[in-house]
C-alpha cells in the first residue's frame, strides 16, 4: 500500500487546506487512538504544538478526535518537537503528537507522531493509521458515557524540558564567560532555549523570540542563519546559535560570523567521540546529503561513515537497527541516542558548547577539522513527483553529468518528502563547473515535470 497522507515527515501542507484541515486532524487523533489502544486500560497521549496561527485549530481538532476513542489528551501548548518526544517518553504516555510544519512558513501546519518511546513512527505504522482513515473508519469504535476520553494540561511542561536538556550538559563545567546569540525563529524554543543557556551561566542575546502566530521562520531561524551571523559580528558573541521554527534542528555561527552547518557539527562531535572512545562502532550515521569531505575527515581520525536516506527518522532507523548512537543531518537534525531519541536543537548546542569549554577552543578552530568540496543544492518547482528513473530525458542529463565528473565529484535528484519541489544535489572541484552542471539539469527537469 503507498502512503497518501505521510511525507517523510508526518503529514504537511497549507493549513486549513486538505490535508492539513480541521476535519483530517480530527480523523488522525481518532487513528493514532485507535492504533495506540491496545490493553484494556486508560490510555494517554501528548498533544503538543509551536507558535504558528493554525495551531490553535488543529490542536483542538486532534484532542477532539482523541478523546472520542476513549483516549485521554495531555496538552503540553509550545513545546519544541523534542520536548514532546522527551515528555511523552517520561510520562510513560502511549503515544505524542506534534503540531508544526518545523522550517516551513506559517501558513503551512504539519502533523507527525512519536512512540511511547520517543521515536519517530515507522512506515508500517502511518500505514496502519492510513488504513484506519480511508478503509476502516468504523463508527462502533466509539466509546460513550464515562468511557469518552478526557483532555488535561501539563502545567509544567516547559520545566520539565528545560531540566532534562540542562542534565545533557556536564555538571562539571559552566557556560560563565560564554556569549551566546541566539535566534529561536519566531518558534517552539522562544522560551525554553534562552532560559537553558541563561541557566547554565551564558550571556544570552535572543532575537526572533516574540511569536505573534505568522512571524515563525520568517527570514530567521536555521535556513536564515545569516540573521545571527549579523548578530555575533554585531555583539562580538563566541559562537551563533540558529534553531527552526519546531526546535529540532540548529545551525551555527563561529565568533567570526562563518556558518557551520550540520556536517560540521557531525565533524567537530564524531571526532572527539572517537577520541574519547565514546562513538559505538568508530561509525558516525549521516544522509547522502552530507559532503565527501566529511567522510574524509572521520576516516582520518580513524572511524567510518554510513549513509541512509535523507530524514532524520532514517538516521535514527540506522541507529537503532545497528547499535550506533550518533547521527545526522547536513540540514542540522542531529541526534544523540545517549541523550534523546529525536533531532534537538538544543542539545546539539550544548554538546558543542561542552566541546569548545572543554577543549578552551573557538569554534573555528574545532571546524578547522573539516574540509569540504563545493556542492550545489538547486531547488525545482514540480507539477508532479514522477518516477525520474522512467524520464529518459533526465537519466540522460544525470548520466551526463557522471562523465564530466568522472569521479571526482557526485550527482543526484530527489524530491522533497514535504514540498513539490525535485531537489538537485551536485558536488564536485569547481563551483563553477558543478554549478552550470545544476542549471543544464534543472531545465531538464522543468521541461519535464516543471
Amino acid at each position: 500500500m503507498k502512503k497518501r497522507l505521510f511525507g517523510t515527515d508526518g503529514v504537511r501542507g497549507v493549513a486549513n487546506i486538505e490535508p492539513m484541515t480541521a476535519e483530517m486532524a480530527l480523523q488522525l487523533g481518532r487513528a493514532i487512538a485507535h492504533v495506540f489502544k491496545k490493553e484494556p486500560r486508560r490510555h494517554r497521549i501528548v498533544v503538543g504544538k509551536d507558535t504558528r496561527l493554525s495551531g490553535y485549530m488543529l490542536e483542538s481538532a486532534m484532542m477532539a478526535g482523541i478523546c472520542s476513542m476513549g483516549v485521554d489528551a495531555l496538552m503540553v501548548g509550545p513545546l519544541p518537537t523534542p520536548g514532546i518526544a522527551f515528555i511523552t517518553s517520561s510520562m510513560r504516555a502511549d503515544a505524542g503528537v506534534v503540531i508544526s510544519a518545523s522550517h516551513n512558513p506559517y501558513q503551512d501546519n504539519g502533523i507527525k507522531f512519536f512512540s511511547r518511546d520517543g521515536l519517530k513512527l515507522p512506515d508500517e505504522v502511518e500505514l496502519e493509521i492510513e488504513r484506519f482513515i480511508f478503509e476502516n473508519h468504523d463508527p462502533s469504535h466509539r466509546p460513550t458515557a464515562r468511557e469518552v476520553g478526557k483532555a488535561y494540561r501539563v502545567e509544567d511542561a516547559i520545566g520539565r524540558y528545560i531540566v532534562f536538556a540542562k542534565n545533557t550538559f556536564p555538571k562539571e563545567l559552566t557556560l560563565d564567560g560564554v556569549k551566546i546569540a541566539l535566534d529561536c525563529a519566531n518558534g517552539a524554543t522562544y522560551k525554553v532555549a534562552p532560559a537553558v543557556f541563561s541557566e547554565l551561566g551564558a550571556e544570552v542575546v535572543s532575537i526572533s523570540v516574540k511569536p505573534d502566530g505568522e512571524n515563525i521562520n520568517l527570514e530567521s531561524g536555521a535556513l536564515y542563519p545569516e540573521k545571527v551571523a549579523a548578530k555575533v559580528r554585531e555583539t562580538g558573541a563566541d559562537i551563533g546559535l540558529a534553531l527552526d521554527g519546531d526546535g529540532d534542528r540548529c545551525i551555527m555561527v563561529d565568533e567570526n560570523g562563518e556558518i557551520i552547518d550540520g556536517d560540521f557539527i557531525m565533524a567537530i562531535t564524531a571526532i572527539a567521540m572517537l577520541r574519547d572512545g565514546t562513538l559505538k562502532k568508530n561509525t558516525l550515521v549521516s544522509t547522502i546529503m552530507s559532503n565527501s569531505g566529511l567522510e574524509e575527515a572521520i576516516e582520518s581520525a580513524g572511524g567510518k561513515v554510513v549513509r541512509t536516506r535523507v530524514g532524520d527518522r532514517y538516521v535514527v532507523e540506522e541507529m537503532l537497527k545497528n547499535g550506533y548512537n550518533f547521527g545526522g543531518e547536513q540540514s542540522g537534525h542531529i541526534i544523540f541516542l545517549d541523550h534523546t531519541t529525536t533531532g534537538d536543537g538544543l542539545i546539539t548546542a550544548l554538546q558543542v558548547l561542552k566541546r569548545m569549554v572543554k577543549e578552551g577552543k573557538k569554534l573555528s578552530e574545532l571546524a578547522s577539522c573539516l574540509r569540504i568540496y563545493p556542492q550545489i543544492l538547486l531547488n525545482v518547482k514540480v507539477r508532479e513527483k514522477k518516477d525520474l528513473s522512467a524520464l529518459p530525458s533526465v537519466v540522460n542529463a544525470i548520466k551526463a553529468v557522471e562523465e564530466k565528473l568522472k569521479n571526482r565529484g557526485r550527482a543526484f535528484i530527489r524530491y522533497s518528502g514535504t514540498e513539490p519541489l525535485a531537489r538537485i544535489t551536485i558536488e564536485g572541484e569547481r563551483k563553477d563547473e558543478i554549478t552550470a552542471m545544476a542549471n543544464d539539469l534543472a531545465e531538464v527537469l522543468k521541461k519535464e515535470i516543471g
